[in-house]
Formats: C-alpha cells, sequence, structure tokens
C-alpha cells in the first residue's frame, strides 16, 4: 500500500516537473526544497529532455531496438517507449520499478495490452531480478539501451552503486548502451547539498550528490559518445537552443556503448 504520508523521490520528482501523479507532502518536500534550490526545477526540466535526445539518438542513429528503463519514476510526459518509438516504432520496452504509485500509473499505462511494452516491479538491489524480468520481454542476445537516471546517488556506497551498474551490464551483450545521468556537486554545490539535507531527513531513501569524477568511475570499460559526461544541458542540444537550454546544470550525464 502506498504511504502517502512520506514523500518518494518518483513523486517530487514528478511534481517537480509539472505533473500531478504525487501527493500534498511530495508537494510540500519538494517545495521547501526548491526554496533552497529554486534551479531543481531546472534540473528536472534538462534531466527529462537529456533522456529524451538519448534515447532518440540510440533508437534514431545506432539502431536500438530494446529499452531497460530501471528506476522509470513517474514523467509528466514523453514516456521512454513514446520517444523510442517515435524513431524507431518496432521498439520494444521495460519498465523497472517499485513505488505503488508508479506501479499503478505504469498498470494504467499498459492497460491496452501493448506485449512490447511491460513494467516489471523490482528495486535496483536485485539486477538478477530485472535480468530475468526483463527477458521475458526483450531479447536480451541483442543490445539493449539501460537507463539508469537520477537513480545510482540513492546507493550510498560508490563501489555499491559501481557493482550494481556491472551486474546489470554483464548480462547484456556487446553492443548495448548504458544511459546515466545523476546529481553532482560542483556548479551549485552549496545550495544544492542544503536542500539534498532536507530531502535526506524527510525522505526514508536518501540522495547522494556525487562528482563528476566519481560518476565517471560507473562507466569504466565502456566506450562514451560524444561529447562524453557533461552537464545534461549539454548533452547535444539542439543546433538552436540558448540560454537557460543549454546552462550548466548539477547533473551530468552521458551515454556510453559497451564494447
Amino acid at each position: 500500500m502506498t504511504d502517502n504520508g512520506v514523500p518518494h523521490s518518483a513523486r517530487v520528482w514528478n511534481h517537480w516537473l509539472g505533473g500531478t501523479d504525487n501527493y500534498e507532502v511530495d508537494r510540500r518536500v519538494g517545495d521547501e526544497f526548491a526554496a533552497l534550490y529554486p534551479d531543481i526545477t531546472l534540473v528536472a526540466r534538462h534531466s527529462r529532455a537529456f533522456l529524451g535526445r538519448a534515447v532518440t539518438v540510440l533508437a534514431a542513429e545506432e539502431g536500438i531496438r530494446q529499452f531497460l528503463d530501471v528506476g522509470t519514476g513517474i514523467p509528466s510526459a514523453d514516456h521512454t517507449h513514446q520517444v523510442a518509438r517515435a524513431a524507431a516504432p518496432d521498439a520494444r520496452v521495460v519498465y523497472v520499478d517499485n513505488d505503488p504509485l508508479v506501479v499503478a500509473h505504469a498498470r494504467g499505462l499498459l492497460d491496452g495490452g501493448d506485449d512490447g511494452v511491460a513494467f516489471l516491479e523490482a528495486t535496483l538491489h536485485e539486477p538478477a531480478a530485472i535480468l530475468a524480468g526483463a527477458g521475458q520481454t526483450l531479447d536480451l542476445g541483442r543490445p539493449v539501451g539501460l537507463i539508469l537516471m537520477n537513480i545510482l546517488g540513492h546507493v550510498p556506497g560508490r563501489e555499491q552503486a559501481a557493482g550494481l551498474v556491472r551486474e546489470l551490464l554483464a548480462g547484456l551483450p556487446s553492443g548495448s548502451f548504458l544511459v546515466t545521468a545523476d546529481g553532482t556537486d560542483v556548479i551549485d554545490g552549496p545550495a544544492f547539498t542544503e536542500a539534498i539535507g532536507v530531502w535526506n531527513a524527510n525522505a526514508p531513501l536518501g540522495y547522494h550528490l556525487r562528482h563528476p569524477e566519481e560518476l565517471a568511475g560507473f562507466l569504466d570499460g565502456l566506450d562514451l559518445l560524444e561529447p562524453g559526461l557533461v552537464p545534461c544541458s549539454q548533452w547535444r542540444p539542439a543546433p538552436d537552443a540558448a540560454g537557460d537550454d543549454v546552462r550548466a546544470v548539477d547533473e551530468f550525464g552521458a551515454v556510453a556503448r559497451k564494447p
């Protein structure tokens, strides 16, 4: 059963994106966070836009037709399968999350009975179960786009987080890709850090900002697509993007290929 008295990152993130799939406690904590760090709504928008661009590149340019979106959350628009299928109508997607509201949202999304889109109830800490479940919809003998957006920061230990990435990638073949982004502390460090402290004092699942050099460790052994690990606002923006559309934000993202 959903505990609507406790904030949850997926629902708070949905609030920052302007969505309505959240509770009063999520809005309260989200607004308190934004009062300390107003750029969080910009970070949220850039994070979602980065994901859209990355999925489009993989589907349209790299030939990826399968995506495994772990910790999918509740977007306000543009689900991964919608973005992928705009470039490749035959794309297949498995979403993974364990928040009850996300589960309910996903079930509503999948009411149409699309056998190329599935939802798996699991946590990042269950890589074997994720891979086994995903294999019911995806062909894990063919390349997969693994998506880990704003989820590794919820793993306190850097080595533990890196180990989970390695386990998931180990179950995917050569030619697969990792799409990842997480919060950093190099641009607006003090304000973001203070706001994260508010989050960690109110939510059962803490979040840990990391230096980009630490995030780069999650990409060891992979071949980065240009421009590498950068603020997600600056990963292949539109040619005419300017101002806030390309302003560096404290979330760094990358797309990398498994050799």
